[in-house]
């Protein structure tokens, strides 16, 4: 079964979500955009306000998905972080990170273990 590019990651986000409301994080919205770009999830974890970027991977063969965060991608994401503080009215003291969830799917769309 193959998925389009779209379909694949949108099956990503939701596994990431899920995975990441099993370890207590609180979702406070997905698919966050603004003119410097785009994050995956918006979360809160033990009082820390978390930005998690999502990429799936269905193969190797360009790559792991850790390997698809660049240096530019980095500033984007720390631009949007920014952007999100402001427009949400988060103090400037409060913690934040941002985190990075790399889904592995085989060959039938099913994630990797680690996952379930």
């Amino acid at each position: 079964m193959t998925h389009s590019r779209r379909e694949t990651g949108m099956l990503g986000e939701k596994l990431a979500r899920d995975f990441l409301e099993k370890q207590g994080f609180r979702v406070l919205e997905t698919n966050y955009r603004c003119p410097e770009g785009e994050i995956d999830i918006v979360a809160e974890h033990q009082d820390c306000l978390v930005f998690v970027e999502v990429r799936t991977k269905t193969s190797q063969e360009f790559g792991c998905p850790e390997e698809s965060i660049t240096k530019a991608k980095k500033a984007r994401l720390i631009a949007v972080a920014l952007s999100y503080l402001q427009s949400h009215k988060w103090p400037e003291t409060a913690s934040l990170r941002i985190d990075f969830v790399a889904v592995e799917l085989d060959q039938r769309g099913r994630p990797s273990p680690a996952l379930n």
